[in-house]
């Protein structure tokens, strides 16, 4: 009897000891949860006030179990989203018990109302971690209007895209986009592949999310028909006012060659709140293409409040009627390596207020650096503005930098400029230098019509035969006035 006292004495203090081994919290900093997935998208595009559900599993990689200190949605109770964790519901959970290699389900449910015309077009929160002082979290993201939606779902070269024809056959689509509902770009680049077309009808608002684009790739075209009375749209998805003049809200809109000599055409387009505007260069990725097979039309466009430029041009040839660029971090148009550029009545106002702005408005370069870090010096072959007007709140407001081994080439014909720059020289034509009295009613509000008394009245050439301005009113008194609109009295 005592051995087998002793013997079960023995196996009770080892099984107690592994026992209290196996239930000892693991409180090391190192440890990190997994998840089914770093982030829950709701991919409903919702017709009805209604709400759906997903399903998020988070595993605890360590053989003993962990206390979770807090699981927690990140807007707290003004939420759109609601979580369950383990059965128990409510947007914050303080010390969840896991055990060691065991696992719990979180159910995540979100409500929003799609009429709601001032709600963004994507709804964004997290599921907040803390583990031992760890901080991880799990991004929420759902549609928060009815709309066309173009998600991201393929990555080259490192760049997240989405087809046009968005199932990624590859295969050359001619696509239009009506004015029934918004569309919205998620996630990466809308990308039109080699020989696509995408036209763009009056009316259409696009809408693009962080860091999203367009790439209009080889080959690929874009037509954007726009009207005074109904422009079409690019900007941010958030719709609230303090989102109205926010920049940098999308990436920009990336324009490549296009060999079968097809213009990208934009008429009445606003491009606004992105981080370029248009970026318009052959494929970097590829060896140059001739300027002559990269074509672009800008007429009657308003290209504002875009953080680094309005456009940012290399090896390109672009043609502008009546268009208004304004307020750019850093430059309204930059020109870089050859090129042929060609602006009528078009006005380049930039009076950035977001931060301090030290580059001129205009940038003319007759080098670039290509994606392998090399310079390539080239013989920029035009840059022509006719009746044009150039100003901001910087002493020079248009520069040029001329490299050794190439040459720049450009003029200023019967323009508005603001610079401190000598003007000599046959590249600068009846120039209006430094006016002092106000050019614009209210460059504040960004109303570039012209102020009574500005010195752009009736100081164009007539021989420049744009026959409307951006309003489309007549330029038929035989003095028309410089900039994109023609002052009414």
């Amino acid at each position: 009897m005592r051995k087998i006292t002793a013997i079960l004495f023995f196996i009770s203090v080892l099984t107690f000891t592994f026992s209290c081994r196996k239930d000892s919290v693991d409180t090391s900093q190192s440890l990190q949860l997994n998840f089914s997935t770093d982030s829950v998208l709701f991919d409903t595009v919702f017709t009805t006030f209604g709400s759906t559900t997903k399903r998020l599993k988070i595993y605890n990689p360590s053989n003993n179990p962990v206390t979770i200190s807090s699981i927690s949605v990140g807007n707290g109770a003004s939420s759109q989203y609601r979580i369950n964790v383990d059965g128990v519901s409510g947007n914050v959970h303080k010390n969840v018990f896991l055990g060691g290699k065991d696992s719990l389900f979180i159910f995540a449910e979100v409500t929003i109302d799609p009429n709601n015309i001032l709600a963004p077009f994507v709804v964004n929160d997290n599921i907040n971690f803390v583990t031992n002082g760890n901080a991880q979290s799990i991004a929420l993201t759902a549609w928060g209007q009815n709309a066309h939606y173009f998600v991201a779902n393929k990555s080259v070269n490192g760049i997240p895209l989405v087809y046009l024809d968005r199932d990624n056959s590859n295969t050359a689509l001619d696509s239009t986009w009506i004015n029934d509902k918004p569309y919205v770009i998620y996630g990466g680049y809308l990308t039109l592949d080699g020989d696509d077309k995408l036209t763009i009808e009056s009316g259409v608002r696009v809408h693009l999310h962080n860091n999203a684009g367009i790439w209009i790739f080889e080959d690929g075209n874009i037509n954007v028909n726009g009207t005074k009375d109904e422009p079409v749209t690019f900007q941010g998805t958030r719709l609230e006012h303090a989102y109205q003049d926010l920049p940098g809200q999308w990436d920009r809109i990336w324009i490549n060659n296009n060999t079968n000599g097809i213009d990208n055409v934009f008429n009445y387009a606003i491009i606004k709140n992105g981080f370029i505007g248009i970026q318009a260069e052959p494929n970097p990725f590829t060896a140059i293409a001739p300027v002559s097979a990269n074509k672009l039309r800008l007429n009657n466009c308003n290209i504002h409040n875009n953080s680094v430029a309005g456009i940012l041009t290399k090896n390109y040839q672009i043609t502008d009627t009546n268009s208004v660029i304004s307020n750019s971090g850093q430059y309204s148009m930059l020109v870089q390596g050859d090129g042929n550029y060609q602006f009528y009545h078009t006005t380049f106002a930039n009076y950035w207020n977001q931060s301090t702005r030290k580059t001129p408005s205009i940038f003319l370069q007759n080098a670039y650096t290509n994606i392998n870090g090399v310079t390539v010096i080239s013989n920029l072959t035009a840059v022509d503005f006719y009746n044009c007007i150039i100003d901001g709140d910087q002493i020079i407001e248009f520069d040029t930098e001329e490299i050794s081994g190439g040459t720049i080439n450009f003029s200023l014909n019967n323009c508005v400029l603001k610079t401190s720059n000598a003007i000599t020289g046959s590249n600068f034509v009846n120039i209006v230098l430094n006016p002092t009295a106000n050019l614009f009613v209210d460059k504040a509000l960004y109303d570039y019509h012209l102020a009574a008394g500005s010195a752009a009245i009736n100081t164009g050439d007539a021989a420049i035969t744009v026959a409307t301005d951006h309003d489309e009113n007549p330029r038929s008194d035989g003095a028309p006035d410089i900039g994109a609109f023609e002052n009414q009295p």
